[in-house]
């Protein structure tokens, strides 16, 4: 059952069921290399049992990147008040051309924003269906976000598992083991896959990287990186952002099913605090 707030151009769901449990602090993550495998991995099993409830707002695409906007520029005001830069993670496809121009307009310090990619395919960035050439053109170049602050995935390199590891390296030297992002926003496909994560697949069971090498992916092309669940798992905030009647399906799984294994069900439910935007077809099959 869904308890239901009404709010002007929107409808804010708060879920309750068996996965809804109140929030418990979380024990820091450890640090030590030769250990690191197996205390991450208990870390964040430790995390799906105090799993906390998503937020849900669903509206139209205007007030959803209204809210998106809002929710970005607090996270960033906070992590500037607690002295450290703000992190966070793009998506490409409908996500990107929805809300990139709304955050674009934010009056942010791009200077002390780290920009970083849920994932990536294996094309040139100029390429249309590269997510960073979507983002460098709806977001960084209108923001005029400093080189310096950008951290490109390197998909279109020739040796994958070499780029994985190079850019894992990058994402612990910036943000810590695990790195650790302010906001991970993630769009989500008809199959409830996440970043680069597909149902059933290998990389949903692997808690030793924090980006890995797909070369097998159903959906083209075959070749990307994605950063892997315990990053997800890691971030402040994961937002998920789904419209379109396709989309109920999965979400309502995501959302009402303890057991469901999707992708978006996985991230979400290890999340340390959630939040779905959703337009009415997406949100469907919560009312």
């Amino acid at each position: 059952m869904l308890g239901i707030l009404l709010f002007p151009g929107a409808v804010k769901l708060t879920p309750s069921g068996p996965y809804c449990k109140a929030p418990t602090a979380p024990a820091a993550p450890p640090t030590g290399l030769v250990t690191r495998s197996l205390d991450v991995a208990r870390f964040f099993r430790d995390r799906i049992r105090t799993a906390v409830k998503p937020e849900i707002i669903v509206g139209d695409r205007e007030r959803l990147s209204e809210a998106l906007g809002q929710r970005v520029e607090t996270a960033t005001a906070q992590a500037l008040a607690d002295r450290r830069r703000f992190a966070i993670a793009l998506p490409g496809g409908s996500v990107a051309t929805s809300f990139f121009p709304r955050l674009a307009n934010s009056a942010l310090d791009w200077s002390r924003v780290d920009f970083f990619w849920g994932d990536e395919r294996a094309v040139p960035e100029d390429d249309p269906e590269s997510n960073y050439g979507a983002a460098r053109k709806l977001w960084l170049e209108p923001a005029g976000v400093p080189a310096s602050c950008v951290h490109r995935m390197p998909a279109d390199s020739a040796d994958l598992p070499q780029a994985a590891l190079a850019h894992a390296a990058e994402l612990e030297r910036l943000l810590g083991s695990p790195p650790s992002l302010d906001v991970a926003l993630l769009g989500m496909g008809p199959d409830g896959h996440v970043c680069s994560l597909f149902p059933g697949h290998p990389l949903l069971r692997d808690e030793s990287r924090w980006v890995a090498p797909v070369l097998d992916s159903p959906k083209p092309p075959p070749r990307r990186l994605t950063l892997t669940l315990p990053v997800l798992a890691a971030a402040r905030l994961v937002v998920v952002a789904a419209m379109g009647e396709p989309k109920a399906e999965p979400i309502r799984q995501a959302v009402l099913d303890p057991a469901s294994e999707l992708p978006v069900a996985l991230a979400l439910r290890r999340a340390p605090r959630s939040l779905l935007l959703l337009d009415a077809a997406a949100g469907r099959g919560l009312a």
